[in-house]
């Protein structure tokens, strides 16, 4: 799972055939400590993601069947809004533990 942060939208007064009337927005991606992972990018909104939201997405291939035409030349595409991560830390164990 990839986990973003919806810090802004695009606007394209012009747009390949298949990509009208979609929205894009402007992600950053995190890593799982849910941190900066590199530079911001822009994806397909195929779920009316906002400004400031956690979002899940996908990339290469996959982006591309969120749209009705999925040859569409995507990089990038949000598929879900995250309400809640919980990560759960339990250390590294020993075979004891694992096997008693």
């Amino acid at each position: 799972m990839q986990l973003a942060k919806v810090v802004g939208t695009v606007v394209a007064t012009q747009k390949i055939e298949g990509l009208e009337g979609e929205k894009l927005l402007m992600i950053q991606p995190l890593t799982d400590a849910l941190e900066p992972a590199g530079a911001a990018i822009a994806a397909v909104d195929s779920v009316q993601a906002g400004v400031g939201d956690l979002v899940h997405w996908v990339s290469a291939s996959e982006a591309s069947l969120v749209l009705n035409n999925p040859f569409v030349p995507v990089d990038a595409a949000i598929t879900g809004i995250v309400d809640n991560v919980n990560v759960e830390d339990v250390g590294i164990k020993d075979k004891e533990e694992i096997f008693a």
